[in-house]
């Protein structure tokens, strides 16, 4: 049986030899440990840890659709051969040859897309019916809603980058990144909301780009197919993409040639492929904002409090609180989050054995809530699955104000404890708490260092967007693409997914990369029109 995403990424980091702080090995150790211990299960599917803090996965039947809606569409290449994908490729209409002497299948289309998330999705339905004959290129597997199992530990391993263990190279900051076929619109928690106009009206004035609607860890895609440009164009003219095939016995490349090629493999993926590709822009890998999340809990005791029921029941995220800074901009979000029993156990700090069977005693009847900032602080991505952030100080401040109002939430909804997922386990009881020790309480959280810090405190943040490392900008000084999209070096290459943007936009960015999506998609039909 092959290893899960989250035992190979501790193998890879050992043959790599990279060096990895004691804090750091303890705290990966826990996770793995905890978070394995509470999401395997047995051949029934079944944990025995689950009765005892209240934890039922839900048995329902799942609707099932006659066929599966990507079905006439889609080649799942780890059901594929070299005796078979030929003919499953022109079965789908394309042409198709292949080439003995360099080892690949040379396929023809109109556009390529890497990426099948909220940007490839969009700019894919968008060319198609514009009449284009595109391929959408994801290295993640394709599920329906019949094919999941609702075990959190199978789940994450399917739909998640590193099976929702990646992080930063500090460690300070867990990267939730879909995998998937619709890769962040697949793992969505239900939160849709419009990009703020004071925001749309910054990049506008600032960067001067248009305002848009008001692994495993080896990459499928090796390279784009660059050929030095002509007559006056840009250095380089994009031809395509070369690709390999995870895990199947296609022992061919495929060397997909296109008139436009479009990279929509998200803000950790989209760059390493244009460096790797031979593209110089500066502001590739860089700018990389990921709206840092600091979390807080409430226990609330079913037989002392009007609510029941769990937190794993009912809706994802069913209302938000939006803090605005002086110029009407986000300045931090509140939420709620999904947290599986696992996901839970793995965020907790080791206090003791004694505080963490506590912790997951009380788990069905504990609120998370979490605080996301509009990140002024950035970092960069040049190499896959290397990534490096710093936080701002204004950031930190933002995160401390966040949670101090979380738990303020949280006490008045009828907590009987509450505390923060700081290192030292900071709690506080709130059955006849006075007004001042409550400030005081308030006043002693704070935001420290990560894991790799030297503070004898610290904390673990989260993030679920990651945004901005390969802008747009109204120059090449100021942007990796320009306002249409376009690599401002290689002709016919775009970029279509949260990279793009100028700066962290503060709220949950899908319809924003949808919506750019859909503005870049229509500008490349219309051109692609003109040239027939």
């Amino acid at each position: 049986m092959p290893l899960d995403k989250r035992e190979q990424i501790l193998q890879k980091w050992s043959r790599e030899k990279r060096f990895i702080p004691l804090r750091i090995v303890f705290l990966l150790i826990k996770l793995v440990c905890f978070y394995n211990f509470f999401s395997r299960t047995d051949e029934n599917g079944h944990n025995p840890t689950w009765e005892a803090i209240g934890y039922k996965v839900d048995t329902r039947e799942k609707p099932r659709q006659k066929e599966r809606p990507l079905e006439k569409g889609i080649i799942e290449t780890i059901n594929e051969s070299d005796t078979t994908i030929l003919q499953s490729l022109t079965e789908k209409g394309l042409h198709v040859s292949e080439d003995a002497e360099h080892n690949t299948y040379k396929i023809k289309c109109d556009v390529v897309i890497v990426g099948s998330g909220c940007g490839g999705g969009v700019a894919a339905a968008v060319l198609a019916n514009s009449g284009q004959k595109v391929i959408v290129l994801e290295k993640g597997n394709y599920f329906v809603a019949q094919d999941y199992s609702s075990l959190e530990g199978p789940s994450m391993n399917e739909l998640y980058e590193c099976g929702g263990i990646a992080s930063t190279i500090d460690a300070k900051m867990m990267i939730m990144a879909g995998s998937t076929v619709g890769g962040g619109s697949a793992v969505n928690w239900s939160a849709s909301i419009k990009t703020p106009d004071s925001v749309l009206s910054e990049w506008s004035k600032r960067y001067k780009v248009p305002l848009f609607g008001s692994s495993t860890y080896q990459s499928a895609m090796e390279r784009f197919i660059l050929e030095d440009g002509k007559n006056g164009m840009k250095a380089k003219k994009c031809k395509g993409v070369v690709a390999s095939t995870l895990r199947s016995k296609v022992t061919k490349k495929l060397q997909i040639e296109s008139k436009v090629t479009i990279s929509a493999c998200g803000s950790l993926n989209t760059p390493p492929l244009m460096i790797t590709s031979g593209l110089k822009n500066p502001n590739i890998g860089r700018n990389l904002h990921l709206h840092p999340s600091a979390f807080v809990w409430g226990y609330f005791p079913e037989d002392m409090t009007e609510f029941s029921g769990n937190n794993y029941e009912g809706g994802i995220i069913t209302s938000i609180h939006k803090a605005l800074a002086e110029d009407s901009t986000p300045r931090f979000i509140i939420e709620t989050p999904a947290l599986g029993p696992a996901s839970f156990s793995a965020f907790c700090p080791w206090v003791s054995g004694k505080d963490m069977k506590d912790k997951m005693a009380k788990y069905g009847r504990t609120a998370t809530i979490f605080t996301l900032v509009r990140d002024k602080g950035s970092g960069q991505v040049l190499k896959e699955g290397r990534v490096k952030y710093r936080l701002d100080q204004s950031d930190k401040e933002s995160l401390r104000d966040g949670m101090r109002m979380g738990l303020r939430i949280l006490i008045a909804a009828g907590a009987v404890e509450v505390g923060t997922y700081r290192s030292d386990g900071q709690r506080m009881k709130c059955k006849g708490v006075k007004q001042e020790d409550l400030e005081e309480f308030l006043d002693s959280v704070t935001v420290e260092g990560g894991p790799a810090s030297k503070n004898e405190l610290w904390n673990m943040f989260a993030t679920a967007h990651q945004l901005g490392s390969c802008r747009m900008g109204g120059s090449e000084e100021e942007g990796a693409i320009d306002e249409n999209g376009e690599s401002w070096e290689a002709k016919g290459l775009y970029v279509c997914d949260g990279s793009v943007f100028p700066t962290a936009i503060g709220v949950n960015p899908m319809i924003t990369i949808q919506s750019t999506a859909y503005c870049i998609a229509n500008r490349i039909a219309e051109t692609l029109k003109k040239e027939k």
